[in-house]
């Protein structure tokens, strides 16, 4: 930004040269602009990476449309395209577009959205693009979004030009009218409307396909990112500890990216994202200071009704303060809907999430009867989703009336002004009809938030969402770095050792307590104690996922430890993905997974690899515990740590099951919690949690008996 900024300013400093000597307070004010356009871009190093983009290209077009205009004031511009000639309102318009992106970018509120949409924009990852015709090449991420953004800029207000042009059509057309001139209408319908129009259209249909490229590249990386960060380093367990944690992050990832980025529009739909809302504002304003310098040069000699005082610009003025009205009531009108769209998607995903999970569940509700508890809990959630929803409706219903009612007026209202200037014959037909195309352009710009209203609230709730599913990630993070200090020991150290450990739960109540803790390789132990003591917590401790507490844990480097919990997570898939899960479904051979399955008795299983099926509701409790041991039977960890991990199968079973993992995994050193006392009786160590004050402390079996 640096090397533009200067390139502005001594452009700035030469575009003023000559309307100094020779005294042009218009020409001098294209060098002021440009010379506050290179501040802006000098201090926009700072800004968001996505604006900046914008504030580029907007400084690029200022010394490209500047130049033209200086040539064109020098008397430079070449004659065959004076028709064409640059007003210096454009290389303004420009410049001022720079400042004000500049400035907008200090916002609040605009960070809030950039910081998601700028970690794109960032990306140094490598990628694949092609630009038809040539070949598919590699390119850094953010340098194909630069790209694809520039050119969509481009493209857009290359279209706005256009539509300017068309609007001088329009006049042109109907004066041929009024004037009953047959050859100059059909020559503006064949060789003015004809290549303009349909230039146009190609020009759309470029912009479509360009922008679903960039939607649909921008949603990949995004939900990538977003994906990345929620399952790193156990992330998406401890925003489920956090107090006040996020409501269904799977709709934050699958939903609100989408919308953030283009109002998850499919096509079947009108909805608007950053990139809509970006480009619309552009064009927004771009058409707005087009055409109100076209109304203004149009409505200069118009006069105050029923008096002869000229007012410049005085339809200008009018579409000024009609569009500012507008824009303050609906604003006061429709300012709750904000709350109201946040609050619909969190209802619409807990309804979802409510029926999901009776769906997981089926059996063990239809075995409980509690479908009508069911219907109750599903009924409240949809009552409170259309409690919303009708609150929503009858709020937009007051906002689409007074839209609605300000949109019917705005077509006539430039007649109304109009008419008394054409009926005297001051005006002819095409300027008429010119006049109120310019003034509907610049109303609709100046309404733009009357427009867009009920979007602009929508788009600020998935805002909102992915900011606050943003912090509960950096939460999470920070949980990190919390709890028990978990460290790989190199060298000879053989032993898990724990020192000083004081678990807590997420409230802050301390639970366990231990001072000195040696768990030797090759010795099986066997954790017992009452319900609720924290035998589960201190695995989680082992594990490195539990963040409350303090104290130190020392693993073995290069250990690999599996916790196996009472109910395994089963993935929907195939039989072969939900038994080698989670490592990839071809790592192991058809053999080795049915010889798992065969030890872990679920040989009835072993010819149904690759079907496919909910198997967390087809097989039973004992039936996925024991694919769970068929799992570590494959996996074959140094440390299995084993949760209460047969409780659902008979003791017969259980010892069976254990003399497996004995005879299988010879090397691997078992810690298994357990009420029943046939587990401890299959271990040679025996720890029991047992009462201290308000929390436990885990010792020796004989210690803790004596301690009591």
């Amino acid at each position: 930004m640096k090397p533009l900024s200067i390139g502005v300013a001594l452009f700035g400093i030469l575009a003023l040269v000559q309307p100094v000597i020779e005294r042009d307070a218009s020409g001098a004010l294209l060098g002021v602009a440009m010379l506050l356009c290179a501040a802006a871009t000098l201090r926009s190093i700072a800004i968001s990476s996505f604006l900046r983009i914008f504030v580029g290209i907007f400084c690029t077009e200022t010394i490209l449309f500047g130049a033209a205009a200086t040539a064109d004031h020098a008397g430079l511009w070449p004659v065959e395209l004076l028709r064409y000639r640059p007003p210096l309102t454009l290389p303004l318009t420009v410049a001022a577009f720079a400042i004000l992106v500049y400035v907008v970018a200090r916002f609040d509120a605009v960070r809030q959205i950039t910081q998601i949409a700028d970690r794109y924009f960032d990306a140094d990852e490598l990628g694949h693009a092609r630009v038809w015709p040539f070949r598919r090449f590699r390119a850094r991420e953010r340098h194909v979004a630069i790209a694809l953004v520039v050119v969509l800029v481009l493209l857009n207000q290359a279209e706005v030009a256009v539509l300017v042009r068309l609007n001088f059509f329009n006049r042109d057309l109907f004066d041929a009218i009024q004037n009953r001139a047959t050859s100059v209408f059909w020559q503006q319908l064949l060789f003015v409307f004809t290549p303009w129009a349909f230039g146009y259209v190609g020009m759309t249909l470029v912009e479509f396909f360009m922008r679903s490229m960039l939607i649909i590249r921008w949603r990949r990386w995004l939900t990538d990112h977003f994906v990345s960060r929620w399952l790193s380093r156990h992330n998406h367990y401890r925003i489920s500890l956090v107090a006040g944690q996020t409501d269904n992050p799977d709709q934050r990832i699958a939903e609100d990216i989408f919308r953030f980025i283009n109002g998850g529009s499919d096509g079947s739909i009108t909805a608007y994202g950053l990139y809509d809302f970006s480009i619309l504002l552009i064009s927004t304003i771009t058409s707005l200071i087009s055409f109100s310098v076209v109304l203004w040069n149009l409505s200069t000699s118009f006069t105050w009704p029923g008096t002869t005082i000229a007012l410049p610009g005085f339809l200008f003025w009018v579409a000024l303060i009609y569009a500012g009205l507008g824009t303050v009531i609906t604003h006061l009108i429709g300012r709750p809907l904000v709350a109201l769209y946040f609050k619909r998607q969190h209802m619409e995903a807990d309804f979802r999430f409510s029926l999901a999970r009776l769906r997981e569940y089926t059996e063990q509700i239809a075995l409980l009867g509690g479908e009508g508890a069911e219907q109750a809990v599903v009924g409240g959630r949809f009552a409170a989703l259309i409690t919303n929803y009708l609150a929503v409706v009858f709020r937009l219903m007051r906002v689409t009336a007074f839209t609605q009612t300000f949109g019917q007026l705005s077509p006539i209202i430039p007649y109304v002004f109009t008419a008394p200037f054409y009926f005297s014959g001051k005006i002819e037909l095409g300027v008429m009809t010119q006049t109120a195309q310019a003034f509907g352009q610049v109303a609709a710009a100046l309404t733009f938030f009357v427009t867009y209203y009920t979007y602009l609230a929508a788009f600020k709730s998935v805002v909102d969402r992915l900011n606050s599913f943003d912090v509960a990630i950096q939460q999470a993070q920070a949980l990190s770095e919390a709890g028990p200090h978990r460290v790989a020991e190199a060298g000879g150290e053989t032993s898990i050792v724990l020192d000083d450990i004081d678990l807590c739960l997420p409230g802050g109540r301390h639970i366990v307590e231990m001072r000195h803790l040696e768990l030797a390789p090759g010795q099986s132990v066997a954790v017992s104690g009452p319900s609720g003591s924290g035998k589960s917590t201190l695995f989680r401790a082992i594990a490195g996922v539990w963040p409350y507490g303090d104290g130190s844990i020392r693993i073995p480097q290069h250990a690999r430890i599996m916790v196996v919990p009472p109910r395994p997570y089963i993935p929907t898939g195939t039989l072969r993905a939900a038994v080698t899960y989670p490592a990839k479904p071809d790592i192991y051979s058809d053999e080795v997974i049915r010889s798992a399955l065969t030890d872990a008795h679920l040989g009835g299983l072993a010819d149904q690899l690759d079907r496919e099926d909910q198997w967390s509701q087809r097989l039973s409790s004992g039936e996925q515990q024991r694919v769970a041991i068929a799992r570590a039977l494959l996996m074959r960890p140094d440390w299995l740590f084993l949760d209460e991990s047969t409780s659902a199968v008979d003791e017969k079973l259980e010892a069976e099951l254990y003399a497996v993992l004995a005879r299988r995994l010879p090397k691997a050193t078992l810690m298994s919690i357990g009420h029943r006392s046939t587990v401890v009786a299959l271990h040679q160590r025996h720890l029991q949690m047992s009462p201290v004050a308000d929390k436990f402390r885990l010792a020796d079996a004989a210690t803790a008996a004596a301690g009591q």
